[in-house]
């Protein structure tokens, strides 16, 4: 029988009425079609209970989400709040929809997640990229600058919201608070993608979360850095600048008709846990990774992320003094059965979430300090990641939308330069596209996603993983 072992669901409704459902089990004649049985596949379905006569009826009469939601969003200090099923994928393509027309032009740091180019393909928006500043330590990179947003503007004053992620894949974390002055200045709504970032804003070691610093829309991920189920993520947003009924018409528009119960509850319950022991449990984690900084930071030619301008539950280490190849770093802690977040040649992420202690960060920081010891050659000059977003301006042709629906051809590699890419092409992780559909092909372009490569980074969406090939518009 499932419990509630921390007492939440009294401030928790959805995860009291999934503990609810097991303590007076029915027999539905409802989806899904395990009808809670564990003996035909196993306990994979453990615990999978519907949103829809599940949670609630199947005419939804308790309101137990809009419960839940209405309680994250006073939390989060927003207007409206919806959960979503679908991770932070679902939520970015959904305020999209929400925020502008088709054909209407957005500034879109280059830094987003693959998810928010396809929303600008599913929402007809043309970008106009805007780039981070750059660490010249460690070529990762930084915010993005508001003047740089501000100069984006003012040359394309039809621009109807800015998007950014912040803080960044590696932990790093912009001016979201200059960003807003930049985007209100021209009226317009700052959607800033915080995916990596729900537990900022609950510790006085934090920085603040975006809507407290101006944003007009955030979207975070409840099962990156909360203890969620995964896909669970959380979209905020304020009203002046963004119409209520467009959010919701977004988000209905691409979300699932079957949402999973256990996903909202666990949403949910990692809401309350954050507003009640929050404080708490992320100080027990921060200290915990101060600690493995500053082990790790004593170790020669090893570059470890830090300050007022990094997430404190972000632990990435650069390796390029040391001469250690992050790849075969990486097998070492698959072999300890201690897997990080992203490993390449030079970088290695670690992410740390409220549900990690003392014990596992010094685990981890043991691994990594013996596969460095064991790995080291000489040093390697810092060379700014690919993956990161890092690259030079891409020349968007046409916009995301028509190239991606466009007719296409495949041709080799080497005869795609000077071409119109069909396809989205991104390092992953992160999924920050180098190449995106509608954008002309450089040499500069393929050099970037060979160092990727080369780095023994995955890379993904493309129709030719291997790279021999592209995809670009006929004709």
């Amino acid at each position: 029988m499932p419990t509630d072992p921390r007492g939440l669901r009294a401030d928790a409704p959805l995860l009291d009425a999934w503990l609810r459902f097991h303590e007076s089990p029915p027999t539905p004649f409802t989806i899904p079609g395990h009808k809670q049985r564990t003996d035909l596949v196993g306990d994979v379905v453990a615990g999978d209970v519907p949103l829809y006569a599940g949670l609630d009826t199947m005419k939804l009469s308790t309101g137990v989400l809009a419960d839940a939601e209405s309680r994250a969003a006073r939390l989060w200090g927003a207007d409206v709040c919806r959960f979503s099923t679908g991770g932070a994928t679902h939520a970015n393509q959904a305020v999209a929809l929400a925020v502008a027309d088709d054909g209407d032009t957005v500034v879109v740091s280059r830094t987003l997640h693959r998810s928010m180019l396809l929303g600008l393909v599913l929402a007809g928006l043309t970008p106009v990229w805007v780039r981070p500043e750059v660490d010249p330590a460690t070529g990762l990179p930084l915010g993005v600058a508001p003047e740089t947003v501000r100069r984006a503007l003012v040359a394309h004053p039809e621009a109807r919201a800015v998007f950014v992620g912040d803080p960044s894949y590696v932990g790093t974390v912009g001016d979201v608070a200059g960003l807003a002055e930049a985007a209100h200045e021209h009226d317009v709504p700052l959607v800033v993608d915080a995916a990596w970032s729900a537990h900022f804003g609950f510790h006085p070691d934090l920085p603040r979360h975006a809507l407290q610093l101006g944003a007009d829309a955030m979207v975070t991920s409840a099962h990156k850095t909360l203890p969620a189920w995964s896909q669970a993520a959380i979209i905020l947003a304020r009203t002046e600048r963004i119409d209520p009924a467009r959010f919701e018409a977004g988000v209905e528009a691409t979300a699932t008709t079957s949402p999973a119960g256990a996903i909202l509850a666990s949403t949910d319950a990692a809401r309350a846990l954050l507003e009640r022991d929050g404080e708490e449990l992320l100080g027990a984690a921060m200290a915990a990774t101060r600690s493995a900084r500053d082990r790790l930071r004593a170790v020669p030619g090893l570059t470890v992320l830090d300050g007022p301008q990094v997430d404190p539950l972000k632990l990435t280490v650069v390796l390029s003094a040391s001469g250690a190849d992050g790849n075969a770093v990486e097998q070492d802690l698959l072999a300890a059965g201690l897997p990080v977040e992203s490993a390449d040649r030079d970088v290695l992420v670690a992410v740390v979430s409220l549900a990690d202690t003392a014990a596992t960060l010094t685990a981890l920081t043991d691994a990594v300090v013996a596969s460095v010891a064991q790995h080291r050659g000489p040093a390697r000059a810092v060379v700014g990641p690919a993956a990161y977003g890092v690259r030079s301006e891409p020349v968007t042709v046409v916009p995301p939308r028509r190239a991606f629906f466009a007719a296409a051809e495949t041709v080799p590699i080497a005869e795609a330069v000077g071409r119109t890419s069909a396809e989205l092409v991104a390092p992953y992780p992160p999924g920050i596209p180098v190449l995106a559909p509608g954008e002309r092909v450089t040499e500069e372009t393929l050099r970037a996603l060979e160092h990727a490569r080369a780095a023994g980074i995955r890379i993904a969406y493309a129709a030719d993983p291997t790279l021999a090939t592209l995809r670009v518009t006929a004709g």
